[in-house]
């Protein structure tokens, strides 16, 4: 049975296991090479209970395959999880009175760019880690009479996934009903500029698109791979990167009602590596964290070679856009160095220093530096070799997250050049290490209680549960099961609920031990599992997803 406990003060809770069975053996290689796809829709056998209001579609997307083999019989091998090519899942959830059935299927997006490096042995675009090797030459002759492929299959795009997102593909009946039929359209994005379109029913890669196609200015290479969208009125918010001598950031928002962009604020600044950002119900919140990135790296090696060691002694720099009046760049900020992939939410209060004026409080995931990208290598994550092994007996506490708060007190009442502070209010769950952070959507620049992460807690080289903290206690709990690697937990609230709690998680599962993967759906409120529908194969440790009702928004970010 699961293992389930309730903690407090970020202890770590018991998840017993043999000395036999150390986690090192768990056989998790099958979640960085699967194989298993499925084309046409198949029923899944489902144990327990999926609540009705969890109906709807569950999009998943992320690293599929991180090898191939040439037909010169070599092996071609990524480096890099985040460059594993990547593959998209659909989950059909159909509610009915005496049951909910669930339908999967699933596709391979990178095709051509598979058959190019199946021919080649090797990869005509270098990704976010990919190593060189300077000793290869068997195909460089193959390599310059081959033609890199060029279609929507030929580009490795598999981070996050918007439906209907706004700006592309708009409707011109100027409807602002933007559900009423369904699941339109479905990209793809990373954090290039880039979208893939993939068809929403079969996932086959159908189109490519940029930020060009939101306004002309957005040429640069960089932005975030987590948009994000207005609760309310599902207009999108982004930033777009251009490096160069002096680097410019340019932050946007999409009208969901008529799919104009509008350039908010365009500013100078330090160039950095940014997954995420937050909004607020009056502003956007751009953090350019510790992950600087060196212009002169950009044109040669991979992508990381030009994030440069963090410095303790840069603060992380803090900029407030007005995204409804006009008024561009508010105030910008100053607080400790620090790392992080996923922000969880922002909001306003009264100031806690004066009353009449606006504090901005922010939770994220936070590091102490971008180590942890270094940890991502394939070398480190399969269980099965030595790197891995010995890796996880040295990893210390660098390699550590925690869910921290910020507080950017006093916003100027008007456009203020002076920098000012933010502070930490509080660290907590560093036991857990928590990553890939979710939260009720309907609270999203709100005052919220509750976030749910995956745990990072060194009993697997990658994710090895699922946690639930109390924001307002610093307690919390959380669901394992040995051998088991759980991806993103999305919440589904409960439509009659009562809490803001009142919901079910669901999660893809890979049981390590008998080598295929489960949709698990846990109750919101003390993780308890509800039910399950198991895949006949392995699902790829993936990165993220949106769940969409059969009536309303999609539960997530963009």
């Amino acid at each position: 049975m699961p293992s389930l406990a309730s903690l407090s003060n970020g202890a770590v809770a018991s998840n017993a296991k043999s000395a036999e069975q150390p986690w090192n053996n768990w056989p998790n290689d099958i979640g960085f090479d699967p194989e298993y796809e499925e084309h046409t829709p198949v029923e899944l056998s489902v144990t327990g209970t999926i609540p009705s209001y969890a109906a709807g579609t569950l999009y998943r997307t992320g690293p599929g395959k991180s090898q191939v083999e040439t037909k010169d019989g070599q092996l071609f091998q990524l480096s890099h999880w985040f460059d594993g090519f990547s593959q998209t899942h659909r989950f059909q959830i159909l509610a009915s009175e005496d049951s909910t059935r669930v339908l999967y299927n699933s596709r391979f997006s990178t095709d051509a760019l598979v058959e190019y490096v199946r021919t080649t042995g090797a990869i005509h675009k270098f990704g976010f880690g990919q190593k060189r090797d300077p000793c290869k030459s068997v195909f460089n002759k193959v390599q310059t009479e081959y033609v890199p492929p060029s279609g929507p299959d030929s580009l490795n795009i598999g981070v996050t996934l918007s439906v209907n997102m706004p700006g592309l593909d708009h409707q011109s009946d100027g409807s602002t009903d933007r559900w009423a039929n369904g699941i339109r359209t479905l990209y793809a994005k990373t954090d290039r500029n880039g979208f893939k379109k993939l068809d929403p029913e079969t996932l086959e890669p159908i189109g490519l698109a940029t930020q060009e196609s939101l306004h002309p200015d957005l040429t640069g290479p960089l932005a975030a791979s987590h948009a994000r969208s207005d609760p309310v009125t599902g207009d999108m918010y982004n930033f777009n990167l251009t490096i160069g001598p002096e680097s410019t950031y340019r932050v946007f928002g999409v009208s969901a009602s008529t799919g104009k962009t509008t350039i908010l604020a365009t500013f100078p600044g330090v160039p950095a590596y940014l997954h995420s950002l937050f909004i607020t119900e009056d502003y956007v919140l751009l953090c350019l964290w510790n992950s600087h990135i060196n212009p002169l790296e950009l044109h040669d090696g991979s992508f990381m070679d030009s994030i440069m060691p963090t410095d303790p002694s840069k603060p992380a720099k803090w900029y407030v856009i007005d995204r409804k009046n006009g008024k561009g760049l508010v105030a910008t900020y100053d607080s400790p160095a620090f790392f992080c992939f996923h922000t969880i939410n922002a909001w306003q209060e009264p100031s806690k220093e004066d009353p009449t004026k606006t504090d901005i409080v922010a939770d994220l995931v936070r590091m102490d530096s971008t180590e942890f990208l270094k940890y991502l290598y394939y070398e480190n994550l399969k269980s099965s070799l030595p790197t891995a092994k010995q890796v996880a007996a040295n990893r210390g506490e660098v390699l550590r997250s925690t869910i921290t708060r910020f507080r950017l007190p006093a916003l100027p009442s008007v456009p203020s050049s002076q920098t000012l502070e933010a502070t930490v209010e509080w660290s907590a769950c560093k036991a857990l290490s928590p990553e890939l952070p979710t939260m009720n959507p309907a609270l999203v620049t709100k005052k919220y209680r509750f976030a749910y992460a995956t745990t990072f807690r060194g009993e697997a080289t990658l994710t090895d549960g699922i946690m639930k903290f109390d924001c307002d206690t610093q307690e919390t709990s959380l669901w394992a099961r040995h051998g088991h690697s759980p991806g993103e937990p999305i919440f589904v609230a409960n439509p009659n609920g009562k809490s803001e709690d009142d919901g079910v998680l669901l999660s893809v599962v890979l049981d390590g031990l008998r080598g295929y993967s489960y949709l698990l759906c846990l109750d919101a409120r003390n993780l308890t599992e509800l039910g399950r529908a198991e895949v006949k194969g392995v699902v790829g440790f993936g990165f993220h997803g949106q769940h969409v009702p059969v009536v309303g928004i999609p539960t997530g970010d963009w």
